[in-house]
């Protein structure tokens, strides 16, 4: 692990450092600092004016400050004379507390102190389109059914087989890459890690995948819908607890119903029980109802949830056990936060381990098929007003998060959605100009 920017940057003939961090959207700021500056950067970090960016700020606060993370540094494998580093925000001395990185360290914090470390992996699915947006880059993929496509993953391999070169260079053990449900959508998969480093990753993957792409003339879209009738992208979370050590997963335990322990189930009862609120942070945006609550895609199933029920092997469900010791949380979509996203998940869990929260029926139905006969178990929300109004009514999962934070993405995300309820549409015009 590095402790010494400069260090590293003599070590491994780095030019330049891009300083990184993430506001409440999502979006990836930083600033490119040449490595003779950075000692200084590394002790008291790269300025920004936060009101510049998704945060709730005012022109009126003083500098935000990001101060890099060294643990966190990586080299850019396309261009090793650059590397990239995530950084922490501070103001005045003190952490800036809606700071998306900043707030999943405090979620970290505390479930070490309860003696807990979750560990996590995430599916970030993408596709792959034409630089304006258009249409997916390959004419040639149209089947009705693409997933695990030979040809077409073939057709991209370029691009897939550098991003993996990548990935295995920086030791993230990647696994396995695929051409995924939707024609022009890929996902690759690396190994699961520890909550923070695995945000750092996704946030990593995310630029990493853009750059690529752009390299060969493409663009990549983690857009939760980016086509309508085709399966939109999902990030599937698979989520673990551990022990102080490390070694031992206290999710674990054979001699319990799908090798999930009592621990694992409050946790899962947490994610259940704050599951309408959760969507508010797991599926942010306008566009991510359209993932949801879509009809039935090209390929025959849209592989999203619209309601919260759980169970065993079965991909139709919101969260589902694919194997003792863990499970996965098929909710969120592409544009989560990857820093919010895991908070998120720790801080339902802790609450679901503290109260000892049921996680409920367990269903073993097709929910494509058979989701009509489920009448006890509520519905995911149908759009992002309504998201917003069941994670300001979660008061627990609020103060979990942080209040900082909180009114901060509440008020920045309700003025997201107040814009585009005054958005003028074709469809108001097709639908209302004769009436």
């Amino acid at each position: 692990m590095t402790n010494d920017l400069a260090e590293f940057a003599r070590a491994k003939n780095v030019k330049y450092f891009m300083i990184s961090y993430t506001d409440l959207f999502g979006g990836q700021r930083a600033k490119l600092v040449p490595a003779q500056a950075i000692s200084d950067m590394q002790k008291d970090g790269a300025g920004f004016a936060g009101f510049a960016t998704w945060l709730d700020l005012t022109p009126a606060h003083p500098d935000m400050l990001a101060v890099p993370d060294a643990s966190s540094v990586i080299q850019l494998p396309w261009k090793p004379e650059v590397a990239w580093v995530a950084a922490n925000c501070i103001m005045d001395d003190k952490e800036v507390e809606q700071a998306p990185r900043n707030t999943l360290k405090r979620l970290i914090a505390e479930a070490a102190r309860d003696g807990m470390h979750v560990k996590t992996g995430v599916e970030a699915e993408f596709f792959l389109i034409s630089p304006d947006g258009s249409v997916i880059s390959d004419k040639y993929d149209t089947a009705s059914k693409p997933c695990y496509d030979q040809q077409a993953v073939m057709r991209r391999y370029d691009v897939i087989a550098e991003i993996c070169d990548h990935m295995l260079a920086l030791g993230w053990d990647p696994y396995q890459n695929d051409h995924e449900d939707a024609n022009g959508q890929f996902e690759m998969n690396w190994a699961f890690d520890h909550a923070l480093a695995t945000a750092d990753k996704h946030s990593f993957f995310k630029f990493m995948v853009k750059s690529i792409a752009e390299k060969h003339g493409l663009r990549a879209t983690f857009m939760p819908k980016p086509f309508q009738g085709l399966t939109g992208n999902g990030c599937h979370a698979h989520i673990s607890v551990w022990d102080e050590t490390g070694r031992t997963n206290v999710f674990a335990d054979n001699s319990q119903e799908l090798g999930l322990s009592a621990k694992g189930k409050n946790f899962l009862g947490g994610i259940m029980k704050h599951a309408s609120a959760l969507a508010a942070i797991t599926n942010p945006t306008v566009n991510s109802y359209k993932r949801i609550n879509a009809p039935r895609t090209i390929s025959g199933a849209t592989w999203a949830p619209n309601t919260v029920t759980w169970t065993g092997n079965n991909r139709t469900h919101m969260v589902r056990v694919p194997g003792p010791g863990r499970f996965e949380l098929r909710l969120p979509d592409g544009a989560a936060n990857p820093y919010l996203l895991q908070a998120v998940i720790i801080a339902a869990g802790l609450d679901g381990i503290r109260s000892k929260a049921d996680p409920g029926k367990r269903y073993d139905i097709d929910m494509y098929q058979l989701g009509h006969t489920v009448t006890d178990a509520p519905k995911l929300p149908l759009n992002l007003l309504d998201a917003l109004r069941e994670f300001d009514n979660d008061k627990l999962l609020k103060t979990a998060l942080g209040e900082e934070f909180s009114s901060a993405y509440l008020k920045l995300k309700q003025q997201e959605w107040n814009s585009y309820a005054s958005h003028f549409t074709q469809w108001e015009r097709d639908h209302t100009l004769d009436i």
